[in-house]
């Protein structure tokens, strides 16, 4: 077993902002090191494991095509009915060679119903519940169908072993319960800003941010594949983009309740002022060199730039001096704007047509499409709208998983 190897993926899992992108390393790097075809992370929500993250190497030939299962709503007790169930609730791994042959003396069935859908035949599964720094349960990983390395025209599956367990019971699951505990951490600081400035904007709610996330993201990832981005490069960058763009519009904290909360139309006065929350949101994150901290900031000056150079506030250097009268002095326009702020530009228009407000019912997402395409090249970056549109599956299933 390569632990020098080992040691060193379990480093990187700790430089890891983003909470998704962590589960997504870990279950890879799971099932590279057990060989394995297959793995499943559930994530506990209540009394509950919510199927969070899904890789199967032989149904899923594209593995991207894994990542819609984020967005799924299935999810199992916490009980001794199923393998993962009973092995949260135990906190207990099990390593099991044939799912289908289980004792019937056992609690705990196998569930065939994927199989049967797919024709996938699992056999062979090691349960480890992943737990926190106080031994407090914070989902469970299923690692599925462990592969014979002498074969190789064909997957002939074995059972995992006793250093298979040992391994990844002692060592790895307790470094990656501790990275997730870490990214949850990071995860619900940041949603308190954003419960503070939804305190304030009533349109600011929870739902909104983290759809502009993922939304973002998905765009961003789409795009960099175009541009010819590095896989590692484009991993990087959405691990602070995600986390990053939740904080789009904390700057609102700054604007006077009379003119956030208006229901009516505002004056161009009131406008003015409302242009200003970009640059206190970006002066929430100044004199920092946190990577984090500084696409938080680059998000909150750049997220309402127009690709033709009409949007705001421009080029802005002096916080000390917020006024309606120092910003838009000077248009931003076309690859001046910063990328994230571009792309972020795309998934917040969006998703404010899709979502209902006191001034207006929620659009379609076919009207709402149809207003980001034709602003392409005016309000939007051209490449960037392309991405967005080869997205639409994904954020359709974003907009139906993060309801109001």
């Amino acid at each position: 077993m390569p632990y020098k190897k080992l040691v060193e993926k379990t480093l990187e899992f700790h430089k890891l902002n983003d909470y998704d992108l962590i589960l997504e390393s870990i279950l890879s790097e799971t099932r590279k090191f057990l060989n394995a075809d297959a793995g499943t992370i559930y994530i506990k929500k209540d009394n509950f494991l919510k199927f969070h993250y899904f890789q199967n190497d032989t149904v899923l030939k594209d593995q991207s095509e894994g990542k819609k299962h984020r967005f799924s709503k299935l999810k199992l007790p916490i009980n001794n009915e199923s393998i993962a169930g009973y092995s949260a609730n135990n906190l207990k791994t099990l390593n099991i060679d044939d799912v289908y042959f289980l004792d019937n003396n056992l609690p705990y069935k196998f569930n065939k119903n994927y199989d049967i859908s797919t024709g996938y035949r699992t056999k062979s599964v090691i349960t480890i519940p992943i737990t926190g720094s106080n031994n407090n349960l914070l989902g469970v990983m299923q690692i599925i169908n462990k592969l014979d390395p002498n074969y190789t025209n064909e997957k002939r599956v074995i059972p995992f072993s006793k250093e298979d367990e040992e391994v990844f019971v002692k060592y790895f699951s307790i470094q990656a319960g501790i990275a997730i505990e870490s990214a949850m951490l990071t995860r619900e600081i940041v949603l308190r800003m954003v419960r503070m400035a939804e305190m304030r904007d009533p349109k600011e709610t929870g739902a909104h941010v983290k759809r502009v996330s993922y939304y973002s993201s998905i765009i961003y990832e789409n795009w960099a594949k175009k541009k010819g981005f590095s896989k590692t490069e484009i991993k990087k960058n959405i691990d602070i983009l995600k986390t990053a763009a939740i904080l789009h519009d904390v700057g609102k904290v700054g604007i006077p309740d009379i003119i956030l909360k208006k229901p009516g139309k505002l004056t161009q006065e009131e406008f003015d002022i409302i242009k200003m929350h970009t640059v206190f949101g970006g002066r929430l994150f100044e004199n920092t060199s946190q990577p984090l901290d500084l696409a938080a900031k680059e998000i909150a000056l750049n997220h309402h730039e127009k690709w033709d150079g009409t949007g705001y506030p421009g080029y802005f250097e002096d916080f000390s001096d917020i006024t309606p009268d120092n910003i838009c002095k000077k248009p931003k326009k076309g690859e001046e704007i910063p990328v994230f702020g571009r792309v972020v530009a795309i998934a917040d228009v969006f998703d404010a047509l899709v979502s209902k407000r006191v001034y207006k019912p929620a659009w379609s997402v076919e009207d709402s499409v149809k207003v980001i395409n034709e602003g392409s090249g005016k309000h939007f970056d051209p490449l960037m709208v392309e991405s967005f549109n080869e997205s639409m599956k994904e954020i359709k299933a974003i907009l139906e998983y993060f309801k109001e």
